[in-house]
């Protein structure tokens, strides 16, 4: 019987020609450029995957999974994932196997960006069959894309709706939004919320979000020229205020750190809608270590740095701005929550993994499993850190399938007798049932695991999978 532990060969999407890569990494002008690029040294690291970086192109997107688009392959028998656990239902475990379609629940993805992505959602399960049914060219599949982001490098974007307070603040002190949205629907807001900015009470919170909808929609909606007009006005107050940009800026951000924002993002999407978008949106940073967890239907934009992501398996995207791509405003502005909130509530608390055995070596070096577990059931991340060489953790069997990526140093992963030499950019697929072993022979070692178990999980919505 197969050891259920597969080195997986790692490449781009975006890099023509496609076939030969297995795992994709996107080659696109966000990317970060030549070796800058997380996820073009990882896909380079395997040395089946023929990815030759070349010092002056930008590499986007690293792709690990079972997805139709671009599956994974076995680096010895070039046989993709999506056959391997389709032959072999046990690799996943039955149960997943079958709720899943045969396919992996998640897809897991290394970021690197170096500039503004699409402001876009990403739709829910019945809109997702909805649009892919109606245009398959823009939605390829029917599935819904909660997702999660770990800082890898120092990371800022754009997600979620900010608190009410602060949109108000930035329409009274920033002219030239006020002036695109329109008096009468710039009024409307303020007066829509007033006085129950922060309530929580169920008919307030409605209220709140169906005048959130339309002033946002009304934003959306502009025609291109006036956007541009307004922008160039937005521009001119970034650069000559500074400090007391926007009214001093709003609790979250100071105007100095909006300024800089607005120059930016103007050099890279001149006059774009993005650019008051901005207003309505938390503007977030992470250290390296730092989580956030965006459901379905929550808008957001990605702006500079790398990043560990992981996501229910779909390629849906409904984008509004900052981009090139296909834009769908009036999908868009229909389907988002429209929560607001501070950036706060979308960071995540990760905590000890506790499935886990570390060696004496590996405690007496602080070295750390912690888990990063969202409200869904498709995925969960384990990173995990061991310092010093002989530094080791035993993970035990779960019942699902697990994708490993190694992100910097050097060691071993064993499932039974099978063991293998692990570096940065090393990618393997541990089978369902297969306890895990991985040990340091570096310095400091470091792997992010992102696996499916279905029990005891909970959903988005609170309820527990099967």
């Amino acid at each position: 019987m197969q050891v259920p532990l597969i080195q997986l060969q790692c490449a781009m999407t975006g890099v023509r020609p496609i076939a030969s890569f297995a795992n994709a990494a996107i080659y696109q002008s966000a990317g970060k450029v030549g070796h800058e690029s997380a996820a073009a040294k990882y896909a380079a690291a395997t040395e089946s995957s023929n990815l030759s970086i070349e010092s002056e192109k930008p590499y986007k997107q690293l792709w690990m999974g079972t997805h139709p688009s671009l599956p994974s392959k076995d680096v010895q028998t070039q046989r993709s994932l999506l056959e391997l656990v389709q032959d072999n239902k046990a690799l996943m475990s039955t149960e997943i196997s079958r709720k899943y379609g045969e396919k992996l629940p998640f897809l897991f993805k290394v970021l690197s960006i170096r500039k503004a992505l699409s402001i876009q959602a990403h739709p829910n399960k019945k809109l997702a069959e909805q649009l892919h049914a109606k245009d398959p060219k823009n939605y390829p599949d029917d599935n819904h894309k909660p997702e999660m982001t770990i800082a890898v490098t120092p990371f800022d974007g754009l997600c979620g709706f900010r608190p009410l307070k602060e949109i108000s603040h930035f329409l009274a002190n920033v002219p030239p939004l006020r002036s695109l949205l329109g008096e009468e629907a710039a009024q409307e807001f303020e007066e829509g919320v007033s006085g129950r900015e922060t309530s929580s009470g169920a008919a307030d919170t409605q209220r709140n979000k169906t005048s959130l909808q339309s002033a946002f929609s009304a934003l959306m909606t502009r025609d291109k020229s006036t956007i541009a007009a307004a922008a160039k006005e937005l521009v001119a107050s970034a650069e000559k205020d500074g400090e007391n940009f926007a009214g001093g800026g709003g609790p979250s951000n100071g105007g100095k750190e909006l300024a800089d924002l607005v120059i930016r993002l103007n050099g890279q999407f001149e006059g774009d809608v993005g650019l008051f978008v901005l207003f309505f949106l938390n503007y977030v940073k992470l250290e390296v270590g730092e989580a956030m967890f965006l459901k379905a239907d929550d808008i957001h934009a990605y702006l500079s740095g790398d990043i560990i992501e992981c996501m229910a398996s779909s390629d849906n995207v409904v984008r509004a701005g900052f981009t090139p791509k296909f834009q769908d405003i009036p999908t868009l502005t229909s389907m988002l929550t429209y929560s607001y909130a501070p950036i706060s509530e979308q960071k995540m608390d990760p905590v000890d993994y506790p499935y886990v055995t570390l060696n004496r070596t590996a405690y007496s070096s602080s070295s750390s499993a912690i888990l990063y577990d969202p409200p869904i059931e498709e995925f969960s991340v384990v990173k995990t850190q061991l310092n010093g060489n002989e530094a080791k953790a035993t993970f035990e069997a779960i019942e699902g399938p697990s994708i490993i990526i190694c992100t910097a140093g050097s060691g071993t992963i064993s499932v039974g007798p099978k063991k293998e030499q692990v570096k940065a950019g090393y990618v393997f697929f541990l089978g369902a049932t297969a306890e895990c072993v991985l040990e340091s022979d570096s310095e400091s070692f470091t792997t992010f695991k992102a696996f499916c178990e279905l029990s005891g999980k909970e959903t988005a919505n609170g309820v527990h999978g099967a």
